[in-house]
């Protein structure tokens, strides 16, 4: 009986957690479909008395939707691809050969995370300046590699070191060198782990604001997070557009996440029990 009462109490309450997570979920998309004379007169909070999917289309037109999305997976997609490449390798070179200071060098990799981004702001900035790249959106691609780097390089080296020795070692008597052993017999192993940092990767990225907003300057090359401010400014009392413009910048990452769900939480797990 006992045990029954904490099981139910333990539904309970993540029916209860559940529901103060989606709540706020639902209320945006509701709001998306409301229309403005609707939110005027009865206020935000309240039952929706009407249904209308034009609010999208003013997002997506008017609100410059379309066009930021096109720019967060110009900058989203190879930032991801590059910082898996880059951090495979690295990993790679890391965890299984005797490299000279390699525990110092994956130490040095990651302590660029523990800084505040904050004060590095103004450095960036100039620097980008400095190099021409500032306004552009190789500027936000490199930023985005290079603060990344280092975190996934860490998670990669992790899963690459606890890999069985003797894989290498018979994958090189076989004949096979550092390139082969790397494309056929690593990368193949870490699936789980690539698809988990893929996934959490493309989710940050995405969604980043404070790196947008700091090497970009023209309205037109804005990816979609700082677009919804600039939504916001346009649309300043039709909260039902803006509604409709997160929705639309939530759809992506959502996607994503579905489509990677299995080996997500497969290489969570992985790492849990490493």
């Amino acid at each position: 009986m006992i045990r029954k009462l904490r099981t139910g109490a333990f539904h309970t309450g993540m029916v209860l957690l559940s529901l103060l997570w989606l709540g706020p979920v639902l209320w945006v998309v509701i709001m998306s479909t409301r229309t403005f004379d609707d939110v005027a007169a009865n206020g935000v909070g309240s039952l929706p008395h009407s249904f209308t999917l034009d609010t999208y289309r003013q997002a997506w037109t008017d609100g410059g939707e379309l066009r930021a999305l096109v720019n967060s997976l110009l900058v989203t997609i190879p930032s991801v691809a590059l910082s898996l490449v880059l951090a495979a390798v690295a990993a790679f070179a890391l965890s299984r050969y005797r490299i000279p200071g390699r525990r110092t060098i994956l130490l040095l990799m990651l302590a660029g995370n523990l800084l505040p981004p904050q004060i590095l702001l103004i450095p960036v900035q100039k620097f980008s300046e400095l190099t021409g790249l500032y306004d552009t959106l190789w500027a936000l691609i490199a930023v985005q590699v290079g603060f990344g780097l280092g975190f996934y390089t860490f998670v990669l080296h992790g899963f690459m070191r606890d890999l069985p020795g003797e894989i290498q070692e018979a994958a090189t008597i076989d004949g096979a060198g550092p390139a082969q052993i790397f494309g056929r017999v690593m990368l193949p192993l870490t699936r789980p782990a690539l698809a988990a940092l893929g996934a959490l990767s493309f989710t940050w990225i995405f969604n980043d604001l404070l790196w947008a907003i700091t090497v970009l300057r023209t309205d037109d090359k804005m990816p979609v997070t700082p677009a919804l401010l600039a939504l916001q400014g346009q649309f300043v009392s039709s909260w039902n557009v803006i509604a409709a413009g997160t929705v639309i910048a939530a759809v992506p990452t959502v996607a994503v996440f579905l489509r990677f769900q299995r080996h997500f939480v497969s290489g969570l797990a992985i790492g849990a029990v490493k």
